[in-house]
């Protein structure tokens, strides 16, 4: 069973590196991604300010890091 840590740890760099992947990180204002783990629950939290000229949306992205993450710790708990 894989600890809390590891839980907020594998969600926190699966939402960044979606996101990273999407847009050059020199070109992001500001990120910040809140992930908690407790009694069972996860909770992800993405605050995205993008670059001025955008592509792709900004909220798809955000969609897609949130949706990575929770996938991440899908797999995690899959392989225990």
């Amino acid at each position: 069973m894989p600890t809390e840590d590891e839980v907020v740890r594998t969600a926190s760099e699966a939402a960044e590196g979606m996101i990273f992947s999407r847009y050059k990180r020199s070109a992001v204002r500001d990120l910040d991604i809140t992930v908690t783990f407790e009694d069972g629950v996860l909770d992800i939290d993405v605050y995205l300010n993008p670059p001025d000229d955008a592509d792709p949306d900004p909220e798809a992205v955000v969609e897609n890091a949130i949706a990575a993450a929770e996938s991440a710790v899908d797999e995690l708990f899959a392989a225990e």
